[in-house]
């Protein structure tokens, strides 16, 4: 007995660990937004200010738009982990000499990720209009954000910023999928419970994920939450958004690191129950 609460107690200090260090590293890139160089741009005050305007909206307005993602969740890791699973399945019997087998979850990954992509843009166009605050009065409800966008056509509604969508999940799924199965060797290395393993991995590859594509994610927002004036593609999009940010990638990170320790724990979370899974059925 003794020896298995110290076991659950080391297993549960390493889940920590890693919590912790996704929480410094992405504190530690994201918070370059408010170093001294960048003082012109008012990092500090301002987040107290976003804080307590949040506070004075209210629950209503803070959780404004929350439907759609939360559907998006529900459904999100059901068809990214199946699909990427049937993809392997499919590419390993005529795979199974190639020198490059290592990489076939990468490239499963990569396919799935387009998949989801096709099917989630829809999802994610409605979040961001409904999350942009200009658009509170003129379209307030879901509803009434499906109706406008309808009108817009699927290029310019609907499937707004599906280029920069689909580089972003195609990528991400790869990488999550391609380092998944070796960072949980490595933890496992370490004596852990395979539990524990598949989240810290989960939460590490998460972390590589968000942090290389999260400048792809602010694209996608800015792209994506207004409905109607000029429609700008991607590059001109990404001028206006590298200008806003004064031309300095660490402004493109910030206020991303609450968002990169969500999915770093989600992803973790999310690791843990599908290996489980994955090895009760065999």
């Amino acid at each position: 007995m003794c020896c298995l609460r110290l076991q659950s107690s080391c297993c549960g200090n390493w889940a920590f660990r890693a919590i912790y260090f996704v929480f410094f590293i992405s504190l530690l890139i994201t918070g370059m937004a408010g170093s001294p160089d960048n003082k012109q741009d008012g990092g500090g005050p301002r987040d107290q200010m976003a804080v307590a305007q949040l506070i004075k909206e209210g629950p209503a307005k803070l959780y404004r738009g929350v439907a759609p993602p939360l559907l998006m969740r529900t459904l999100n890791g059901t068809l990214l982990f199946g699909l990427q699973d049937t993809l392997l399945r499919l590419l390993s019997p005529s795979s199974r000499n190639a020198p490059f087998t290592s990489a076939l979850p990468a490239l499963a990954g990569f396919g799935a990720g387009m998949v989801e992509a096709v099917v989630f843009t829809p999802f994610e166009r409605v979040q961001n209009v409904l999350q942009n605050s200009q658009n509170d009065r003129r379209l307030p409800t879901a509803k009434s954000v499906l109706v406008r966008l309808g009108a817009h056509g699927l290029a310019s509604g609907y499937y707004r910023a599906l280029l920069p969508i689909t580089a972003r999940n195609a990528l991400g799924s790869s990488i999550y999928f391609g380092l998944k199965g070796p960072s949980r060797a490595v933890v496992e290395a370490q004596g852990l419970s395979p539990g524990v393993s598949s989240f810290i991995s989960g939460t590490l590859t998460s972390m590589a994920v968000s942090l290389t594509l999260y400048p792809l994610a602010v694209l996608v927002a800015n792209m994506q939450k207004q409905v109607g004036g000029e429609v700008k593609g991607v590059v001109a999009c990404w001028r206006m958004l590298w200008e806003s940010r004064q031309k300095k990638v660490s402004l493109l990170y910030r206020g991303g690191s609450l968002v990169i320790l969500r999915s770093c724990i989600t992803w973790g979370i999310a690791t843990a129950i599908y290996d489980r899974q994955q090895k009760r059925s065999g």
